[in-house]
């Protein structure tokens, strides 16, 4: 990935229902560490160096912006509102990617992931030059970003409800990466979960290094 080019933008996923989560309030912003769980992928996000796009709904709006610029927001309207269908990761996608259409590729982050590395991140972001499809695997096991070039610009646009990236993980030509960080299979569908990573999660030199929770520009 040439330092002169312009670089995939990152699609964090922030607006599902967490339907399997059962605590108390949004999962995306309980505490994980010295901040919440969206919080902590966002800031391994902004170490990375990419460009960023937020999904997310009205909810989570000050969470994201605790991080990141009001500008590299997209709010979905509200469930049931006359100009949408309901939520879902295709939906999500669409919506982010469509939100920056003139970049060579996005990768495709959820929002419950706070233990993906920056590293991680533009490892898979450079494996985008090799294939239109790439994604990070820990062990042969494949996990998250996921990314995907520009040329599928029309198909991810399209995407709605539910349906995801399965699809155009069997129609294209994959490059996995494999690498060093469990935490591309990390994310939080539980409470379970979410107190297993709050127990066994390692303390990223980027989270020491980062003061989470600071806001960025407007």
């Amino acid at each position: 990935m040439s330092p002169t080019r312009s670089l995939p933008t990152v699609v964090v996923l922030a607006a599902g229902g967490g339907v399997r989560y059962k605590g108390t309030g949004p999962k995306l912003a309980q505490a994980f560490g010295a901040a919440s769980v969206l919080s902590h992928t966002l800031d391994a996000v902004v170490s990375s160096g990419l460009p960023l796009v937020v999904v997310t709904v009205a909810s989570l709006v000050e969470v994201a912006r605790s991080v990141v610029a009001s500008r590299d927001i997209v709010l979905l309207p509200p469930v049931g509102s006359a100009s949408r269908e309901p939520l879902g990761e295709g939906f999500s996608i669409a919506a982010g990617v469509g939100a920056r259409p003139h970049v060579p590729g996005w990768l495709i982050l959820p929002g419950d992931m706070p233990l993906v590395r920056p590293e991680t991140l533009r490892a898979v972001a450079r494996a985008l030059d090799a294939a239109p499809v790439a994604y990070a695997q820990y062990r042969g096991r494949q996990g998250f970003p996921v990314g995907l070039s520009a040329e599928l610009y029309s198909e991810l646009v399209l995407l709605s409800g539910d349906e995801g990236l399965r699809r155009m993980l069997v129609r294209y030509p994959s490059n996995p990466v494999e690498v060093s960080d469990p935490g591309v299979l990390d994310d939080i569908n539980t409470a379970a979960d979410l107190e297993r990573l709050r127990l066994s999660g390692p303390v990223m030199a980027w989270q020491q290094s980062v003061p989470l929770g600071q806001p960025n520009e407007a």
